[in-house]
């Protein structure tokens, strides 16, 4: 029977559908009440208010659907956070100022209701400190994961002299993601293998620092959906598409397909510990599988797509999710299922 506190907010923008729709409808099953909230819709339709007193506290917000306060909502899912959806009239410098205090007082209301105890995937703070890419790799290696030899910095020379540590074999990518979407129609920065010609050509340094780091041989690549203690693997190899070696997102269409994979019990172990020490209760990994059979850490992202994962191998990634929202399970970190299991139905090994 679902309770007093039953609503439980999605909230992601305006042209997303399908991870946000399967999550709603298993959130349905559990008996909860998903709310979708299109993030780009703050200010100008979504309306959020946050109240602060003698009294106490309190945060509510009103949609199509009608008002919501704390006391209603049970958990949050950040799917996305988008940009507001703001007047082309207004002049740049007032946009830029309306962009900056919608962006601060959304921030606001979520920790409002993270105040309030409403469960959170993933803690908005959490979030934020998970993305430092060089945090994520330190946190890795210190769990016993293999990660690439990688260097981050503006001095042409230090790139140099690293492209003759690796032998030739070095890509370059960026900190932080321009687009938080692969479909969202946002620049988008691929990973890329750097030859001697680009050692000629790292003046942009001076504007940016970028990540270098060894290129690593690899029979396949995975993506693996980390929902608190279970392992969803999903493997691409990309060695079939000449565009997608380097990064499988820049295959064509038809040329790379998802196929089922999997990890063994000690990464799977080590995954799910890295996840929940950086605060998390999800996260998207990425891995190289070597011709040895060794597993590489790339990079875990808070928020990182799995779509394709559920629609392509039928991993329940959604229902593991929903189960997370609703139930918010705590489990010790060395405890993982693998992806073949049902999230929530046989005992925990």
């Amino acid at each position: 029977m679902p309770s007093a506190r039953g609503s439980v907010l999605l909230l992601t923008h305006s042209r997303d559908h399908y991870t946000v729709d399967r999550v709603a409808q298993a959130l349905s099953r559990l008996g909860a009440r998903p709310v979708r909230i299109d993030t780009d819709g703050f200010p100008s339709v979504l309306t959020l208010t946050s109240r602060m007193g003698p009294a106490g506290s309190d945060v509510s917000l009103r949609t199509a659907t009608g008002k919501r306060r704390s006391q209603d909502i049970r958990a949050v899912w950040l799917r996305r956070l988008a940009p507001p959806r703001l007047d082309e009239a207004l002049e740049p410098v007032w946009r830029e100022g309306c962009f900056r205090e919608s962006h601060a007082a959304l921030e606001g209301f979520l920790d409002g209701l993270e105040a309030a105890g409403c469960r959170f995937i993933n803690p908005l703070a959490a979030e934020q400190t998970a993305s430092n890419k060089l945090h994520q790799l330190r946190q890795a290696q210190a769990l016993g994961l293999e990660i690439p030899r990688t260097l981050v910095t503006n001095d042409a020379g230090q790139v140099r002299a690293f492209f003759e540590e690796v032998r030739g074999r070095m890509v370059a990518k960026m900190l932080t993601p321009l687009s938080q979407s692969m479909e969202g129609g946002h620049p988008f920065v691929y990973t890329s293998a750097v030859g001697p010609q680009q050692l000629e050509q790292l003046e942009g340094l001076r504007h940016s620092p970028m990540v270098f780091q060894e290129r690593i041989d690899k029979v396949r690549e995975l993506r693996v959906a980390v929902v608190g203690p279970h392992c969803f693997v999903g493997a691409i190899d990309a060695s079939r598409s000449v565009t997608g070696q380097v990064d499988w997102r820049r295959a064509r269409p038809g040329e790379c397909h998802w196929e089922p994979g999997d990890v063994s019990p000690a990464v799977a172990a080590r995954l799910v510990r890295l996840v929940a020490q950086l605060g998390l209760v999800y996260g998207a990994v990425d891995l190289i599988v070597t011709p040895e059979g060794r597993h590489v850490f790339l990079e875990v992202n808070p928020g990182g797509e799995w779509g394709m994962l559920e629609r392509e191998l039928g991993l329940p990634i959604s229902e593991a999710l929903a189960e997370a929202l609703v139930t918010g399970d705590r489990v010790p970190p060395s405890s993982f299922r693998s992806s073949h299991d049902r999230p929530h139905r046989d005992p925990f090994p």
